[in-house]
């Protein structure tokens, strides 16, 4: 049998994602329920390195569900990605007598989550992402938030584009991944999508697709643009000069990581973050949770890192015959 853990830590690293809360409360009040302490680690693997903890109550977690961002707060460490940094990390949860640790964000925070299980600390990665770009987990917490604050922006930047009669290039968070772009595109009506995943920078092919619909009577022409592809402003002002209509270039940026979170994730943080906890108690370790085929899983940290996630083949045939 695995020796018990009576002490376990909670982090988010890297970008914050709407339910990243949910998760937090979640681990926190399911290892209380279990028998264990937590202890909040703020900044990420930066505070952990510090040393920049406290003890969490559940009161602590207390009417947190429907914030955005981490109250934890998150950073991004140059020194967690050395074996010094990663030793030191190590050795500052053996000094306060964290045996397990909750590591919540992307594939980057398991990289290090990793790292500190060969160095016999107890991790468990939780997804915590917009980007949906994790291949093991069909579901990453805050992706349901981040496509709606984008889908209700793209809504309101078709009714200018209407008024105005342009061409809009409305630029999508993601990383190198398209799922917020496909997921948009089709939501909202797109009449193109550039997604990193498939996009050829053939823009020829877009520069006809606005002369041909505009013949045809359409009032505007909506692009959106994966950050992965970038470069919304330049490309705007070569269609407009190409074609002779008036194109902007919105990037919705940041916004897309904020806000209240969905039921969604609300409801996949608190399953993950429980998940994980779950998991600590039963001292494993290595380990990333993860919803697949309808259930909640784990995978073991490199065989999840390793993995490749591509966009729905069906999804991409929908969207092109839509956007006709």
């Amino acid at each position: 049998m695995a020796p018990k853990i009576n002490t376990i830590g909670v982090l988010t690293s890297g970008g914050d994602s709407p339910g990243m809360n949910a998760a937090i409360r979640a681990v926190v009040r399911k290892a209380i329920s279990q028998g264990m302490s937590v202890k909040g680690i703020f900044q990420g693997y930066k505070g952990l390195i510090d040393g920049d903890m406290r003890d969490l109550t559940a009161r602590d977690v207390s009417d947190t569900i429907a914030k955005g961002g981490t109250i934890l707060y998150t950073a991004r460490s140059r020194q967690m990605r050395t074996p010094e940094g990663q030793e030191q990390a190590a050795q500052m949860c053996r000094d306060n007598g964290i045996e397990g640790l909750v590591v919540i964000g992307g594939d980057g925070s398991f990289a290090g989550a990793g790292k500190l299980a060969e160095l016999g600390i107890c991790t468990i990665g939780v997804p915590g992402t917009i980007d949906l770009d994790i291949a093991c987990t069909e579901y990453t917490i805050g992706f349901d938030t981040a496509i709606n604050t984008a889908m209700e922006a793209i809504d309101k930047v078709r009714d200018t584009s209407t008024s105005h009669e342009r061409c809009s290039i409305i630029e999508v968070m993601g990383r190198n991944a398209g799922h917020i772009a496909l997921w948009c595109s089709i939501a909202n009506g797109a009449e193109d999508v550039l997604l990193p995943e498939n996009y050829d920078y053939n823009e020829q092919v877009l520069i006809d697709n606005i002369i041909r619909n505009r013949k045809r009577g359409k009032k505007h022409h909506i692009i959106i643009n994966a950050e992965g592809i970038g470069h919304s402003s330049s490309m705007a002002r070569r269609i407009e000069a190409a074609t002779g209509l008036e194109t902007r270039a919105t990037i919705l940026g940041h916004m897309q990581r904020g806000g209240s979170p969905t039921c969604r994730d609300r409801v996949f943080g608190s399953m993950m973050g429980a998940y994980a906890a779950d998991l600590l108690s039963e001292g494993k370790s290595n380990r990333v949770v993860s919803y697949y085929h309808g259930k909640y899983v784990d995978f073991d940290i490199q065989e999840a890192l390793a993995m490749q996630k591509e966009l729905p083949e069906y999804m991409l045939r929908v969207n092109k015959a839509l956007t006709v």
